[in-house]
């Protein structure tokens, strides 16, 4: 929606995580949205409009915070967003946890902003046997409170109807003077809030639900890590199979029927070969146009975004909005945070983590759900080196599973340890500290389709507008590389490095450097130069954990930006020559 910004008004949308603010975002605001990172931050947030009642909106989806008192970059975030100020704050309050919400709502009242309060999911407090008197809570609190369902739309039309009303919070309770806004101290607030709860909550007893003993499961030391692992495989194979669907029944059919003609006309009318014919079509490989590997902007340049990496990144994040509204996500990062902690990284990295398994891609964007620039470039970095993708895994075992599963497994044995070490140096050596894993494990819910859909669709239009020009970037300067010799000559160049410290053949430097462009197409030119088994098994450690794919790589580049990126680019390297040499001296010796 196009809004005079002279006129517009700014909403701020403020809570604790998972009190569904991005549902309410969604219903307010439609598909009118559009992703930003907050200046000088990582830390992302969406913003919209909203016209009513003649006013236009600015609509801001803070970050998810649970004090002003910032214990991580999203809180700061949060706190430097309030302090900016604005027309109308919206409080959105968890009926279900009052007494916790409570704390955020009493420190953005002490910033005398207008105020309105959501009494969001009202439904599931009542379905807890908790009853909350939302006419009582304004007289204490001094604002307004209407309840709302934001999944449904509930109470929604009501407090966009209240947004006038908004207005600096009082908070009265017994023994607070009338018109005070705010209770000085810690120790004070929670006293106020104490005493407010008990005056506008009733719990009553009710039976416990399935779900109810779902909950209590999913965080169980042993049934939870069973659950875990169940979620885990579940979601990756759901991952795969929605996008390698997507890219056997639509896409590659789709791209054979109408890209392909086009390009062949193309580069008959340009000649079938010259640098001209070579950037724009591709080489022809075998005297026809491959998607994969002819690498012209026409071809590769638009088949790697759109029909090799788009469909794992819609299915990831379906299946990660999905696990998001459900409320699982908080459980499984609590059931993996001790390993993951002695990495520098808390349990939610796992779910980055595992999805590097089936494409790096949608991996290193799900690093986004970590809190630090530390800990979001230790687990890009990690998923980089040492987590092989589908693609990749299944030439591993194609190809080096010839000579034997014992060598696939010293393979997978060798990155694993990799990972293990790297994570630890890491963690020792880089500045900064890694925060607690600190989380509100919320109820679970039947997720909403509507939200689902609408969430799905900002986070696969963000990634088109973004990745999209960045790959065909990124394809356009290998080109440039290759038909100009320069790739060749690095190869030439690097030989005696492969041979001395790796034991490998000077032809075995061209396959590992041409690993950018596509690795599991190298990893089948490293099978066909008969190799021996050690050999083998060094080179596709190397491979494996030198430059990532192009498309990781120009999605690195832009979640790291180019320093972080050049850094996590070094490390890959000196790991990979570290972990390829230590692998040829061991196996040589034991084999």
């Amino acid at each position: 929606m196009d809004c005079d910004r002279n006129e517009t008004k700014k909403l701020l949308l403020v809570g604790n995580p998972n009190v569904g603010k991005s549902a309410l975002f969604t219903r307010i605001t439609g598909v009118h949205a559009v992703s930003s990172n907050y200046p000088g931050t990582t830390v992302g947030f969406l913003e919209g409009w909203l016209r009513r009642g003649g006013d236009s909106w600015r609509v801001i989806d803070v970050p998810g915070a649970y004090t002003l008192s910032p214990t991580n970059e999203a809180e700061q975030v949060a706190e430097r967003m309030v302090d900016e100020g604005a027309d109308v704050v919206v409080l959105v309050l968890d009926a279900t946890a009052l007494e916790r919400n409570l704390f955020l709502a009493f420190q953005t009242m002490e910033r005398r902003i207008p105020v309105i309060i959501a009494l969001n999911m009202v439904d599931e407090a009542r379905h807890k046997g908790i009853d909350i008197d939302p006419e009582a809570l304004e007289k204490l609190l001094g604002v307004p409170v209407v309840p709302t369902v934001a999944v449904t739309g509930q109470g929604i039309n009501r407090l966009l109807d209240r947004l006038p009303e908004a207005r600096p919070g009082e908070v009265r309770f017994s023994g607070a003077h009338s018109g005070q806004t705010a209770v000085p101290g810690k120790e004070e607030r929670w006293n106020a809030i104490g005493e407010i709860v008990e005056r506008v909550q009733r719990v009553s007893h009710r039976h416990h639900t399935l779900l109810d003993k779902l909950e209590d499961a999913s965080v169980d030391s042993f049934w939870g890590m069973i659950i875990g692992l169940f979620v885990i495989v579940a979601s990756f194979a759901s991952i795969r199979f929605l996008g390698e669907g997507i890219i056997d029944e639509f896409l590659d059919p789709l791209f054979d029927a109408c890209l392909l003609p086009v390009a062949e006309s193309l580069s008959a009318l340009l000649g079938g070969e010259g640098l001209s014919h070579d950037i724009v079509v591709g080489r022809l490989i075998d005297g026809h146009i491959d998607f994969e590997q002819s690498f012209g902007l026409l071809t590769t340049g638009l088949y790697v975004p759109l029909a090799m990496v788009l469909p794992y990144v819609v299915a990831f994040y379906f299946v990660l909005s999905l696990l998001e509204d459900f409320g699982y996500l908080p459980r499984l990062a609590v059931i993996f945070d001790a390993l993951l902690h002695r990495m520098g990284l808390h349990g939610f990295a796992i779910v980055p983590s595992l999805l590097g398994l089936g494409c790096n891609v949608p991996g290193i964007l799900a690093t986004r759900v970590l809190d630090s620039d530390r800990e979001r470039f230790i687990a890009a970095t990690l998923i980089s080196v040492a987590i092989p993708c589908a693609g990749l895994q299944a030439m591993i075992i194609g190809t080096v599973g010839e000579l034997g599963m014992r060598w696939v497994l010293a393979v997978y044995a060798t990155l694993a340890l990799s990972w293990l070490i790297l994570g630890r140096l890491l963690h020792s050596f880089l500045p900064g500290f890694s925060p607690e894993l600190i989380v509100e494990i919320p109820p679970y819910r039947i997720p909403s389709l509507k939200s689902l859909g609408m969430k799905l669709w900002m986070r696969v239009r963000g990634f088109l507008l973004e990745a999209v020009p960045l790959v065909l970037g990124g394809i356009l300067i290998v080109g440039l590389l290759d038909a100009t010799g320069i790739t060749a000559l690095m190869s030439r160049l690097l030989a005696p490095v492969f041979n001395g410290l790796l034991g490998l053949p000077a032809e075995a430097s061209g396959p590992i450097l041409l690993g950018i462009l596509r690795k599991d197409v190298a990893m089948g030119m490293l099978g066909a130069l008969g190799l021996s088994p050690v050999q083998l098994v060094v080179a596709t450690v190397t491979l494996s954990m030198t430059f990532p794919c192009i498309a990781t790589f120009i999605v690195l580049w832009k979640e790291l930006g180019g320093k972080r990126m050049a850094a996590s680019m070094g490390i890959m390297i000196l790991a990979a020559l570290i972990a390829g040499t230590a692998a040829r001296m061991l196996l040589s010796i034991k084999f």
